[in-house]
């Protein structure tokens, strides 16, 4: 049995949660919390396998409870909010870069149309994320930049890229954030993203990536010109792919691998598109999307990297695209941002990629 530390205010919204996870037989309600305080206190008695946290709470909220758990006795948290508006998403993304690992809206009851799917939400996502291991945020260590296969300086020196492709999934924003904030200079080409997260949070995400990093973020539209500089993200349900004019096409095709947006629909489009002026770049997630659409970029002659397993909250994703030796370099979050530096300028990369 899977044990469950249920945090939430209201007392309504509470009995409905505990209703939802005791009905399914894999898990438990081992407690239930009415404020931050009471959840740092379960926490030590009860030691739960996964939290479903509330953000606004009386005293300590969601984000500052999450982080005092991951600073001392971490564990898997899911934040559950009732709005997706910019200040509920954006103190959700603190959430998450405080260490938690998914955000979900928090369910609005039976009588809702989409109730049974918002159930099955939040069970399936407390199952995953209870699979997790987690860390303490402090003892994370920097790594070095290693290619992941030896280095090919010719190829990397005839780089001329054209755009940047990034999928994410499970501890996917954070690293973004990380990512484009330590893009200095806005890079001379787009990047489009496809990153896993519940419906509903990325228009609040593209927001508070924008106003964290400093970059032109939004969500993407179909037929759009892509600006250089600027990042766009795959809206909810449609996968996004690049056409032959270098537009931006919004699709509703088949979920792939059970997902869409999928990183491998728009990983195969940049092959197909760009072939060697491609650069794709997989971070942390569950599952395997885009591992093999990437390998498939990096036969092309593309630029290929993969978030290092240290740094990756899971390295799901990245380490498939590994195995596949779909990855020329596989890097911590700052390191794929100097590469991505490197590899826009005029004269691609220098040196032989050992950095």
């Amino acid at each position: 049995m899977i044990k469950v530390l249920v945090v939430e205010d209201s007392r309504v919204i509470r009995d409905y949660m505990v209703y939802l996870i005791e009905n399914d037989p894999e898990l438990t309600v081992i407690d239930t919390a009415a404020s931050g305080e009471e959840a740092l206190e379960s926490v030590r008695q009860h030691r739960p396998d996964v939290i479903l946290m509330d953000i606004h709470m009386p005293g300590i909220d969601g984000f500052e409870t999450t982080r005092r758990i991951m600073s001392s006795e971490p564990l898997p948290i899911v934040i559950c909010t009732a709005s997706t508006h910019f200040n509920e998403v954006h103190t959700a993304m603190q959430a998450l870069e405080a260490g938690a690992l998914a955000v979900l809206k928090k369910p609005r009851g039976m009588a809702d149309p989409d109730a049974e799917a918002e159930a099955a939400d939040i069970i399936r996502t407390l199952k995953l994320m209870s699979e997790i291991k987690v860390i303490r945020r402090w003892e994370r260590k920097p790594t070095s930049i290693a290619p992941a296969t030896p280095a090919r300086p010719s190829v990397a020196a005839k780089h001329n890229a054209a755009m940047v492709a990034i999928g994410a999934s499970t501890g996917g924003p954070p690293v973004l954030l990380q990512i484009l904030a330590a893009l200095t200079t806005p890079l001379p080409v787009p990047i489009l993203v496809v990153q896993h997260i519940s419906p509903g949070f990325i228009g609040g995400m593209a927001e508070w990536l924008a106003t964290a990093s400093g970059l032109p973020v939004s969500v993407a539209k179909s037929g759009e010109i892509p600006f250089p500089g600027h990042v766009y993200l795959a809206p909810d349900g449609q996968h996004l792919q690049v056409g032959r004019a270098g537009e931006l096409q919004l699709t509703l095709d088949p979920l792939r691998q059970g997902l869409c947006p999928s990183v491998g629909v728009l990983f195969r489009s940049m092959a197909e598109r760009f072939g060697p002026r491609a650069i794709g770049v997989l971070l942390t997630g569950m599952g395997r999307d885009g591992a093999e659409e990437l390998k498939l970029m990096a036969d092309g002659g593309a630029l290929t990297i993969a978030q290092d397993e240290e740094s990756s909250i899971v390295f799901g994703m990245p380490g498939e695209a590994v195995k596949l030796g779909a990855a020329r370099y596989v890097l911590p979050p700052g390191k794929i941002a100097d590469l991505l530096i490197s590899a826009t300028q005029p004269r691609g990369i220098q040196g032989d990629g050992h950095g």
